[in-house]
């Protein structure tokens, strides 16, 4: 494991795992976690993958976020469209550090992780190949136009039914602005809340490995 920080953009906490197999990942954790916090699940999911997992830069009430939000459910979409743009440069410098080929990352975001990386797919779809959105809500109320081109991006969309934030209402919508602009979505739903459901784990893992088509 390596922690580094070793030009202007990427002096923000961040964890480096090299890896040999799979996709390279991007870890974005929920409001409170940290750069440490999604790390396990590398293990269930592409355990020969390289991992990059950064910290958010903004407090909450001391907790570490992506982005402020105005209140519970609100978006504060100015901060998160500077911030989108942000760790866009991030994975840049991060990939020229480890050799990573630009826009080959796979985002696996959970909660405000999830959002930031939907904000990515929107409005920078060059940083990404694809993402799995973790309870995930619609991050912009200001909907990217249809130029956003996201033709050949793979989004797994993973919402529990019983989520009080990322509702039904907002997980349609988030699928449907995703596959208007072309990606390739699919959604593997729990019966669970607000949380990561280790019994959709695998098929997470399936996602992953499988190649494009």
């Amino acid at each position: 494991m390596r922690e580094a920080a070793t030009g202007p953009t990427l002096q923000r906490p961040h964890v480096w795992l090299p890896g040999t197999g799979g996709p390279p990942l991007l870890f974005l954790h929920g409001t409170g976690g940290d750069e440490h916090d999604m790390l396990p699940l590398r293990g269930h999911l592409a355990p020969d993958a390289p991992v990059l997992s950064p910290r958010g830069t903004v407090l909450e009430n001391g907790m570490p976020r992506f982005f402020r939000r105005l209140r519970e459910g609100v978006f504060d979409e100015d901060d998160l469209r500077e911030r989108t743009d942000e760790l866009a440069e991030f994975l840049t410098a991060a990939g020229t550090e480890h050799g990573v080929a630009p826009g080959s990352w796979v985002a696996v975001g959970f909660s405000n992780g999830a959002n930031i990386a939907s904000a990515l797919l929107f409005r920078r779809p060059e940083a990404l190949a694809g993402a799995v959105l973790l309870a995930a809500m619609v991050p912009f109320g200001d909907v990217p136009g249809l130029d956003v081109n996201l033709t050949g991006k793979r989004v797994a969309v993973v919402n529990g039914r019983r989520d009080p934030m990322a509702t039904a209402a907002q997980t349609r919508t988030l699928v449907a602005q995703l596959r208007d602009r072309g990606a390739a979505v699919v959604e593997f739903p729990h019966d669970g809340g607000h949380w990561i459901d280790v019994a959709v784990l695998p098929r997470i893992r399936e996602f992953l490995a499988a190649r494009p088509a």
